[in-house]
């Protein structure tokens, strides 16, 4: 047997005794198993839940009707015709209403003065004062959009009225009316679904994060009970860096490779988020993305001295990580220099990347650059574990070689 093959079987033989180790540990460590096999299905399916009705419907808000007419009547029942908002309250005065509001019994408050019919059958500008809670965006956006809309009717639907009795003919009031008509087609998300929008980002955020925290707890138990020596196999003294990086990644790789394919295969159906990018593509995509994030894991583990540490030092980089993504908040938006740190982690990469997939139906050549970006952290990530596992079990076979030493 030559040399090179000795070597190949060597590592053949440390591969499978690592993976066998790995694999031990995290079906033994119930704290590993709850991070690495049950959380992304936990906080996906905790997620969709609470998001389950994808956009926000029935708003409460209260009308001031000073006016007490047939014109604030039919102007109050148009509130009440869309799905977004309805009519709960109908307070008799500023302070009623402040009260209701503070309460959080309502969102939105409508003032129509006293004048209202008067200003709109007279020729006049009728002024109607709108009030509403932009402390919570999404409520904002439903009340303001929706009072708005339905205000812009009404004057419509008054200047059509006007221009008739005017004398002119019904297309020349439209005409008037309505000068420009528009068609609004939402692409990628046609409800507006707030699940639809955020779940994506999510979900690969979760993947990093879990992934990061369970390997770094399985590093430490290794590292804090000098552990590294069980990954040599029976008969050899020292072991090689690559089959340890190499067969922890497959482990924690198959792992996700299965509780990923239930995300993307049953729970996408089950919760009717987009899937619109082709078989291949998410699988070469995911690959990718998750041999990132593995690497970026097995990297860091090798810094924990206590399994405690990942979740002190990871668990609170979640949302600034999915701030960071650009989806809560656009990347235009952000500091350059905090744009380029959060390149450094697969989950931005990762985040715009799926959601051009399943959401946009993006093609491989057309996410071949957060691909690429994605194998270059695999490549960097992966280099630094082996250099970071080497040290480490470089360091636990010189103090076990001492304590042989010590003893008589």
């Amino acid at each position: 047997m030559t040399r090179f093959s000795k070597q190949i079987k060597s590592y053949r033989q440390q591969l499978g005794t690592v993976m066998r180790n790995e694999f031990h540990a995290v079906f033994s460590d119930e704290g590993a198993l709850l991070i690495l096999v049950f959380a992304l299905i936990i906080y996906a399916t905790a997620y969709s839940l609470a998001y389950g009705s994808q956009v926000l419907r029935d708003v409460p808000i209260g009308v001031i009707d000073e006016s007490r007419t047939a014109a604030s009547r039919s102007l109050i029942q148009t509130f009440n015709a869309g799905p977004n908002t309805y009519v709960a309250y109908n307070p008799t005065s500023m302070e009623e209403a402040r009260e209701l509001f503070y309460g959080r019994r309502i969102y939105g408050v409508v003032y129509i003065p006293e004048s209202y019919e008067r200003d709109l059958l007279g020729g006049s500008q009728a002024n109607v004062a709108i009030y509403a809670d932009a402390s919570y965006f999404l409520m904002y956006r439903q009340v303001f959009q929706e009072l708005v809309t339905t205000i812009g009717k009404t004057g419509a639907m008054v200047e059509f009225q006007r221009l008739i009795a005017k004398g002119a003919n019904i297309p020349q009031a439209q005409a008037t009316v309505q000068p420009v008509i528009y068609e609004a087609h939402n692409l990628f998300n046609p409800y507006l679904g707030y699940a639809t929008f955020v779940m994506p980002a999510i979900i690969m955020v979760i993947i990093q994060q879990t992934l990061l925290i369970g390997i770094g707890m399985v590093g430490g138990t290794w590292r804090e009970f000098g552990l590294y020596h069980k990954l040599c196999p029976p008969g050899r003294r020292r072991m090689s860096t690559l089959p340890v990086v190499v067969g922890r990644a497959l482990v924690y790789g198959g792992i996700y490779a299965v509780t990923s394919t239930y995300i993307l295969a049953l729970h996408y159906r089950l919760f009717h988020y987009p899937m619109n990018g082709a078989t291949g593509t998410v699988v070469l995509f995911m690959l990718c993305y998750l041999a990132a994030c593995i690497a970026l894991g097995i990297a860091l583990s090798t810094l924990f001295r206590y399994r405690e540490n990942s979740l002190l030092l990871l668990l609170w980089t979640s949302i600034p990580l999915l701030m960071l993504s650009g989806v809560s908040y656009p990347r235009e938006g952000i500091p350059d220099w905090l744009f380029t740190l959060g390149q450094l982690f697969p989950s931005s990469h990762g985040v715009a990347g799926f959601i051009r997939i399943q959401s946009m139906g993006a093609s491989t050549g057309e996410v071949f650059q957060e691909i690429k970006m994605l194998v270059i952290l695999t490549v960097v990530y992966g280099g630094l574990a082996a250099i970071g596992t080497h040290q480490v079990i470089g360091r636990e076979l010189r103090e076990r070689a001492t304590t042989c030493l010590r003893k008589p």
